[in-house]
Formats: structure tokens, sequence, C-alpha cells
């Protein structure tokens, strides 16, 4: 639900979307609904469930990854402070760097806005380099460009499709 001051434009943001463990598909359709009920927040688009194949420790399950699009009038860091809330309520731990979890929210763009400090990088530094992001991204945003010049549709192709797989056809919500 988005606030009442129709003086100013909410941002548009992206945030990446995955779990491998407890159910991923149920942890990522209750993320979105969650995300959606938010104050200030409303989920405008989705993309399609995607299994992929894990990066970091050997050993764990396949992912479930998605992208959606919300319009917010909430600051980066407030945005990015209800997700983690989400994540815990998820029972999201962080023992092991990118090793199995219940739920991975990471916001990959936040309008035009470049942020980086302690807690928040945007846009997402590593989201060029992982496909899991980026074909997702794409069928959200197809005609995205990106401020280093490069477009979203060049940018899957470079990256390839290799270990990522639509599993979820979908143009209505998942929630």
């Amino acid at each position: 639900m988005l606030g009442n001051d129709i003086t100013a434009l909410p941002t548009r943001a992206y945030i990446g979307i995955g779990s491998n463990l407890e159910n991923p598909k149920e942890q990522v359709s209750s993320a979105i609904s969650q995300i959606d009920e938010l104050a200030d927040v409303v989920v405008t688009a989705h993309s399609s469930l995607y299994q992929t194949a894990p990066i970091g420790p050997e050993g764990q399950p396949d992912y479930i990854n998605a992208v959606i699009q919300i319009d917010t009038y909430l600051g980066a860091h407030q945005l990015l402070n209800e997700l983690q809330n989400i994540e815990n309520q998820h029972g999201r731990t962080r023992e092991v760097r990118w090793g199995a979890r219940t739920l991975d929210l990471d916001i990959l763009l936040f309008g035009e806005e470049t942020l980086c400090d302690d807690r928040l990088q945007v846009p997402h530094p590593r989201m060029l380099e992982r496909n899991f992001v980026i074909v997702p991204l794409a069928e959200v945003v197809p005609d995205y460009v990106f401020a280093n010049g490069h477009d979203i549709q060049s940018t899957v192709e470079t990256l390839g499709t290799i270990g990522i797989h639509k599993i979820k056809e979908t143009t209505e919500r998942i929630a």
C-alpha cells in the first residue's frame, strides 16, 4: 500500500528473491506477499520462478529465484530493514557466506540511486555476474539499460542460461 502524499513520486526498485531450504517455492511466494503488504510498498510486477544451481559451498540444494518490481515511498535503508525483517521471519541465518538459506532478499536497483555503505550497495555489486538475477530481471524489465551502458538483453546473452530453468510461467500474481 502506498502513502497518501500525491506530490511525491514513488521510487521504482527491483528485488532479487532466492530460497533453497524449507519448501523454496513457498518461501519465495510468501515473501512476495509479505513485501506487497508492507506500508508504502506495492509489488507492480514479478518474474516467473526459476530453478538455479547454487553458488558457494558444495552440497546445497538448487535455488528457486525470482525478481520483483516495486514502487515504494520508503528510503533504501528503510526498505532494507523491512526486507531483513521478512528474511528473519522466514528463519534466515547468516552463518556461512553464500550458504543454503530459507530466504534471501536483495535490493538490486533502487531508482537511479547509487549507494555504498557498510549495510547496502546499490546497484547490487554482483548482479551483472549472476544469470539467476539477470534472467528474471530481464523478464520483468526487458528494455533496461544499466548505468554502464549495457542493455539487459546483451547481458543475458553474455552470461548465458546454463544452470537456470524457468519452472513456472506466470502472468498473474504468484501470491
